[in-house]
């Protein structure tokens, strides 16, 4: 039974981030071919970094993987060192050890923060996210001011404008390696989608443009394949429950929780496309909210072609129904007034 559950365990893992993941290549990971590439996860102590950080120490793809957080990490990072994966796992807490976390990063995964609780919106999270985030971007333009900074600490609609404003005052800001990880919309609308279509979850794609939050997550089912003749009250109903999927997960947690483990699902999903893009691998896209020109908003989420410095392509969002038109007007003044909120905070005004 164990031998049967490892070879399912690789074969989801094959599936997922497009490698080798047999229980032989498993012990060949440290002697694979590849550039040495180090992530760096900043708050692995946490609900999502925990599980993240485990996912990552299973990519090929890292061989350093540097665990950082205030506290407790030093254990996160034996436990997960004992898995027999090509990375070298290293753990750092306090201020202190920050900047050993952070040299010579290629990519900064930041889950860091305080989760969503019962009745709070990612709005409410604002006061202490953004003061964390404002400090860790303070420290990743000085110790790895070229490496691609994935921003997953909510809400990110602000904290990415956030992260922009500190490295433009460090004088470090290169657009195309900032992402706000939108990858959890996405898994949420294909996943949603697959089960009222009926049709194998694996095979769908869903583009899920505009922010991260609400109303301004809108999945366009329009463009959803394989292509399903679904009502405009199905569309609606996928739609919303996209939208509230974050909502959904905390009221089942029933306060004790928010949306951890499909967060880092998400969050490892993209880092693996961040990490593909560097090392040269061609047409890798994914969406992620970004500095963009799609909208008359300075941030918005799209689809995006990854390349070695971050962003190669920003892709058009393409034919819109009527329906997404209107909810994309209709997220407009949502997304601005998160984006300024993110600006303002940054600029201590």
């Amino acid at each position: 039974m164990r031998t049967r559950m490892l070879k399912s365990v690789h074969s989801a893992l094959r599936k997922t981030f497009g490698h080798a993941a047999s229980p032989v290549a498993c012990r060949s990971y440290a002697s694979q071919s590849g550039p040495e590439r180090k992530v760096a996860i900043l708050g692995a102590a946490g609900g999502i970094g925990q599980p993240l950080a485990l996912l990552m120490k299973l990519n090929p793809l890292v061989s350093r993987l540097s665990l950082y957080d205030i506290a407790g990490t030093p254990g996160v990072a034996a436990d997960v060192s004992h898995i027999n994966t090509r990375s070298e796992v290293t753990g750092y807490d306090g201020e202190d050890q920050l900047g050993q976390a952070l040299e010579g990063a290629d990519i900064v995964i930041i889950p860091a923060g305080v989760p969503r609780k019962p009745g709070m919106t990612r709005d409410d999270l604002f006061n202490i996210n953004a003061g964390i985030v404002k400090s860790l971007c303070t420290a990743i333009a000085k110790y790895c001011p070229n490496a691609l900074v994935n921003m997953i600490s909510n809400p990110v609609n602000s904290t990415v404008p956030i992260a922009a404003e500190v490295f433009k005052k460090q004088g470090t800001y290169d657009e195309k390696r900032l992402f706000g990880v939108t990858t959890l919309d996405v898994v949420r609308a294909k996943t949603f989608y697959a089960g009222k279509a009926k049709v194998p979850v694996e095979e769908v794609n869903v583009p899920v443009v505009g922010g991260h939050a609400g109303i301004t997550i809108l999945p366009l089912f329009s463009q959803a394949t394989p292509k399903a003749n679904l009502s405009d009250e199905d569309i609606m109903a996928l739609t919303k429950r996209t939208q509230d999927g974050g909502t959904e997960v905390v009221e089942a947690k029933a306060g004790k929780g928010s949306a951890t483990l499909s967060m880092a699902y998400a969050g490892a999903i993209f880092a693996d496309a961040c990490l593909k893009g560097l090392n040269g691998v061609p047409d890798v896209v994914e969406c992620s909210y970004v500095q963009s020109n799609a909208s008359e908003l300075p941030f918005f989420a799209s689809k995006v072609k990854l390349g070695k410095n971050g962003v190669e392509e920003l892709l058009e969002l393409g034919p819109l129904s009527d329906f997404e038109k209107q909810a994309l007007e209709n997220l407009k003044p949502e997304l601005k007034a998160s984006i300024e909120k993110g600006i303002k905070f940054a600029s201590g005004a």
